[in-house]
C-alpha cells in the first residue's frame, strides 16, 4: 500500500489577524511581523522537503510559500479558500457582539451564514473535502508522494476535524500562524474511510499545543 504524506500549513500573520478581525475571503497580503515571524521559523526549525506546493490562491498563502518554499512554483486550489464570512469581514468580535446576524451565525455556523456570505459550515466542509481530494487524487496521478499544503487556519481545522485520526473535535486541531500538520493519506484509507492520518507537527521540532498564538520567543531567539 502506497502512503502519501501532505503537510497542511497556516499562512502567515496578516494586520487583520493581529489586530483580532474576521478575514476570511479579504485578499490581504502578510504584515511586516508576519514576514519576520515566518523567516524566525524558517531558520529555527526545518519545514519538510517536498515534490509538489499547494496553495489557497489568496495572496497570504501564496506570500507565505514562497517564504518557506522560495523560488518553487505553485499549484493554486480555490476549493481551499477560507471560509467566506460576507458583512462579518473586516470586522472584530466585539463589534459584531449582540447583533442578531452574528449571534444566529455563533448558535449553528454549520447551517447559518453570515450576511452576503458566499456559503454556511456546511457547504464550507463539502468545499474544502473537495479540494483535499482533488489534491490527492493529483497527487497518485502525477506520482507526487510528499507535498506541502499552504492554506488557512479554518480549511485545516476543518480538514482535521473531519477526516483525521485521532478523531479530534475542531478547536483540538487549533495551529499557530506559519505552523501546521504532517499528514499521512492511503488510497485504501481515503477510498474506503474517508480518513487519513495525523502523524506530526509541522515545522520538524515545533509544538503546537505548547504555542498557539505568538512566537515572539522564537523571533529574540534569532536575534540574540
Amino acid at each position: 500500500m502506497v502512503n502519501y504524506k501532505l503537510y497542511l500549513i497556516r499562512h502567515g500573520m496578516t494586520a487583520d489577524n493581529k489586530e483580532g478581525l474576521y478575514t476570511g475571503r479579504m485578499d490581504v497580503p502578510l504584515c511586516a511581523e508576519g514576514i519576520e515571524e515566518l523567516n524566525a521559523l524558517c531558520t529555527l526549525y526545518q519545514y519538510p522537503d517536498v515534490d509538489e506546493i499547494y496553495s489557497s490562491p489568496l495572496l497570504r498563502c501564496q506570500q507565505t510559500a514562497e517564504i518557506i518554499y522560495p523560488d518553487r512554483s505553485l499549484t493554486l486550489v480555490d476549493d481551499l479558500t477560507e471560509l467566506s464570512l460576507g458583512d462579518f469581514e473586516g470586522r472584530s468580535i466585539e463589534s459584531l457582539k449582540g447583533t442578531e446576524s452574528y449571534e444566529r451565525w455563533l448558535s449553528d455556523s454549520y447551517h447559518n451564514a453570515p450576511p452576503n456570505a458566499l456559503e454556511n459550515g456546511q457547504q464550507f466542509a463539502v468545499r474544502i473535502a473537495q479540494g483535499i481530494n482533488s489534491i490527492f487524487m493529483n497527487m497518485c496521478q502525477e506520482g507526487i508522494h510528499k507535498a506541502a499544503v499552504i492554506t488557512h487556519g479554518g480549511v485545516i481545522m476543518g480538514l482535521m476535524s473531519g477526516f483525521a485520526f485521532p478523531r479530534l473535535p475542531m478547536g483540538k486541531w487549533a495551529l499557530a500562524k506559519g505552523c501546521g500538520f504532517e499528514i499521512a493519506m492511503s488510497s485504501q484509507m481515503w477510498m474506503r474511510d474517508n480518513a487519513f492520518e495525523y502523524v506530526a507537527d509541522v515545522p520538524i521540532g515545533f509544538d503546537n499545543a505548547a504555542d498557539l498564538s505568538n512566537i515572539e520567543g522564537l523571533k529574540q531567539d534569532e536575534k540574540e
